[in-house]
């Protein structure tokens, strides 16, 4: 059997339909990244209005990814958000699966994800150049082609859980300890699955 994921496991559809709307996915993601932040601040990264970025972080709350931050607020009107928990969630697509409206959120949801990945990719490519050798040098895009049995695509994934955790372990202790000087947010994006050539 394996080992329990450190992510909340979402297994009831309403909430996985909650990120069948894209601009969820990406307020959710740009949040993550920031910590907090107001829906007046996410809507300029995002490039639409406050009210509804703003509309779109309440149903998120309502569904429990997201929840207000407290002590935030400098004014009654000013009102934070923060991901409900730092660990994220995820989904087995068998918890959907077995009905037509669960496949199509599972469908939905996991393209959504995608394309939010390959979107933040492909900005990282046309500004390669601003980040410096340093940045391009150690950043990285890898493809491994290898026969396993899904056994061990599922070991594999659990081995490079661990080692991503470690490693955003060790960024999240260095901030705390204001060692800030040249960190950035880093995004890793790994993929494992079948095809048939």
């Amino acid at each position: 059997m394996r080992p329990q994921r450190e992510p909340e496991q979402i297994t009831d559809l309403s909430r996985l339909k909650a990120f069948t709307n894209p601009l969820r996915m990406q307020l959710y993601r740009l949040l993550y990244a920031a910590g907090t932040a107001t829906a007046s601040q996410l809507a300029e990264q995002v490039d639409q209005a406050p009210s509804l970025v703003s509309y779109h972080l309440r149903k998120l709350a309502e569904h429990g990814f997201v929840a207000e931050a407290s002590g935030r607020s400098t004014d009654g009107r000013e009102r934070w958000w923060q991901v409900a928990s730092e660990k994220g969630w995820g989904f087995r697509d068998t918890d959907f699966t077995d009905t037509p409206e669960g496949a199509a959120a599972v469908g939905t949801v996991q393209r959504g994800i995608l394309d939010n990945r390959s979107a933040q990719y492909r900005a990282y490519l046309d500004q390669s150049a601003a980040w410096g050798a340093e940045w391009t040098d150690a950043a990285f895009s890898s493809e491994w082609i290898m026969a396993l049995t899904p056994a061990e695509l599922a070991e594999m994934n659990d081995e490079l859980e661990v080692v991503t955790r470690r490693w955003r372990q060790r960024g999240k202790e260095a901030r705390a300890a204001g060692a800030t000087d040249g960190r950035e947010h880093v995004s890793v994006h790994l993929y494992g699955f079948p095809f048939r050539p």
